[in-house]
């Protein structure tokens, strides 16, 4: 078998394997441990897929909102193996077959950004969690991009760490 379909076969079973997570660990464990649990399925994501990741440095521990431009569905892996985060998405994403699932399980905050006033209701749940010690993850940008250049930034959830003082 080709290492390409290889990759792929093992990636599709890691995914069934967070989904058993979800079910059937995840509602017996502290919000800590499932960050935990995600930041060590996103290493073995990674892993199956044939992807090596190195970090420098130490992660802030505590309340901490990441703010990163966003290239790839990888950021996600990637930041999360190194930082577990609950990350802020469009709620489109909800939908999406298993994976909009697995995603409010690791606790994804969904933003409906065709709705303005929705961004208000996004930035106190953001709030909240940073009260509680949590990392939060946001692309500013709002979508994916090459990476060369900086879009504009949709700098309303960024509030939530200055109401906060993170």
């Amino acid at each position: 078998m080709p290492v390409a379909l290889w990759r792929i076969a093992r990636a599709v079973v890691h995914v069934l394997h967070g989904a058993l997570l979800c079910a059937l660990v995840f509602p017996f464990l502290t919000p800590a441990r499932r960050q935990q649990r995600v930041g060590w399925w996103s290493r073995r994501m990674l892993h199956k897929l044939g992807i090596t990741l190195a970090s420098r440095g130490t992660p802030r521990v505590g309340a901490t909102l990441l703010v990163a431009n966003h290239v790839s569905w990888l950021d996600i892996l990637a930041i999360n193996a190194v930082q577990p985060a609950r990350f802020v998405s469009k709620a489109d994403v909800r939908g999406w077959p298993l994976i909009g699932w697995l995603v409010a399980c690791g606790g994804t905050l969904f933003i409906e950004r065709e709705r303005k006033r929705d961004a208000l209701r996004v930035v106190h749940q953001v709030a909240e969690a940073l009260q509680q010690g949590q990392v939060v993850a946001v692309f500013p940008e709002g979508t994916t991009s090459e990476g060369h250049d900086l879009l504009p930034f949709h700098a309303n959830l960024l509030q939530a760490a200055i109401s906060t003082g993170t």
